[in-house]
């Protein structure tokens, strides 16, 4: 039986570092995922059609909240439900990326107390089948996160009702 040579067990030794490297690597990102699934189990939203219009049903997260993956004006983003916001509102580091215009300042109140918003209009908001157009917002500049918060401005145009641990959200034909 031969030795293995020094220059060959150099390689041997950092292949087999690369796969364990590139399997922890895998095992990360599938945690990642798994983690993220559990913060937004609606990162693509059921959809439902009826006789009637269109029925978009959320999961609740671990924390009790609504998170759903969504379309404004073609672009995705996540949507955070909050019935106690009067519009949505969006963060100003999205608003750039999505390019919605800043219009009129206004000072909103938030639960952090006082804050300045600029008005703005979202062409088309999409959620699952929903889809709503012209739908009243705000740009927060002093909002943080990635999450939207989907407000009453685009909420008020829905039935919604909750049951357990899941939101239904009603969109009827016109």
């Amino acid at each position: 039986m031969s030795e293995a040579q020094p220059g060959t067990r150099r390689i041997g030794t950092a292949m087999l570092i690369m796969a364990w490297l590139a399997g922890l690597g895998l095992a990360a990102n599938w945690f990642a995922g798994v983690e993220e699934r559990r913060r937004n189990p609606n990162q693509i939203p059921t959809s439902l059609r009826t006789d009637s219009g269109v029925e978009v049903i959320l999961q609740r997260n671990p924390q009790g909240h609504y998170l759903a993956g969504g379309l404004i004006n073609g672009q995705e983003v996540t949507f955070l439900l909050d019935t106690g916001a009067t519009f949505v509102a969006v963060p100003s580091r999205l608003a750039e990326r999505l390019r919605l215009e800043p219009g009129r300042a206004t000072t909103v109140i938030t639960a952090n107390g006082p804050a300045q918003s600029f008005n703005t209009r979202i062409d088309i908001l999409e959620l699952g089948d929903i889809r709503l157009q012209g739908v009243e917002a705000g740009i927060v500049p002093g909002m943080t996160g990635d999450e939207i918060l989907l407000g009453m401005s685009a909420l008020r145009r829905l039935d919604f009702s909750q049951r357990g641990g899941e939101l239904i959200l009603r969109q009827y034909r016109n």
